[in-house]
């Protein structure tokens, strides 16, 4: 990974910084997007910077606009010259319950989770196939097993699931696109869903019986990106066994 290059999407907090910790601890550089963890972004950048100069950097955007996406593109080629792996982790994650559903449901849940990556992904096809680069999208075991209450959520990674194969059709043999599916890793922030009650069943599911660490996920597409040059349009769960169980 020394000299890579990678640009992150959400990876200023959870899940993404533990990506971030892992690739820039082997060597990558890093373009962080974030859109409004401004504090937590810096932070980790300064971090970065400390230990190796200029071996990371910011960009800040809404991934609704799908106008802005090219842009994250560029000023990461024009900071490092250059773009190898894409990691398309950010993601909004909410219960959404038949008769409760808004249009603005839709199009949040959908506009991160599937249409950011879609257009960001095009926009770095030029530049991964120069490279001979790769994606890495973030799914959740939920795509193949949807929840109960998050219909629109599953819809949506349901959707990414399918991108991340049709992609490694499209753009291979000079780009691999493969995903991460994780299974009860991080609870999520302010979601009475998840009381302990219901942490403990879902973790009792598991095969391992243990939720998971963000570094978990964060081995497995350090795998992917470093490890992996003959694995294209595959989804590795990272879920203790849950999706076994289901």
């Amino acid at each position: 990974m020394q000299g890579k290059v990678v640009l992150i999407t959400g990876g200023a907090k959870r899940v993404g910084a533990a990506i971030c910790h892992r690739l820039h601890g082997e060597g990558a550089n890093l373009m962080i997007h974030y859109r409004s963890s401004v504090v937590e972004a810096e932070e980790l950048r300064d971090e970065f910077n400390r230990s190796r100069p200029d071996s990371a950097a910011l960009a800040q955007a809404d991934l609704h606009d799908v106008e802005r996406l090219p842009g994250l593109v560029a000023a990461t080629v024009k900071h490092y010259g250059r773009l190898d792996v894409l990691i398309n982790n950010a993601s909004s994650f909410y219960p959404t319950e038949v008769g409760d559903i808004r249009e603005n449901d839709w199009h949040d849940l959908l506009g991160t989770n599937l249409k950011a990556p879609l257009f960001l992904s095009q926009a770095a096809a030029e530049q991964l196939r120069h490279s001979h680069g790769c994606i890495v999208n973030i799914t959740d075991i939920h795509a193949e097993r949807p929840m109960k209450s998050y219909v629109v959520y599953s819809i949506a990674k349901a959707g990414l699931v399918a991108l991340t194969k049709s992609l490694a059709h499209e753009l291979g043999p000079q780009v691999r696109v493969n995903a991460v599916a994780p299974g009860p890793i991080m609870w999520p922030e302010a979601d009475p869903t998840f009381g302990d009650l219901e942490r403990r069943r879902i973790v009792a599911h598991t095969l391992l019986k243990r939720e998971g660490s963000p570094d978990d996920i964060a081995r497995a597409v350090l795998f992917l990106v470093k490890d992996a040059p003959y694995i294209t349009g595959t989804i590795l769960p990272v879920d203790g066994g849950r999706s076994a169980s289901l």
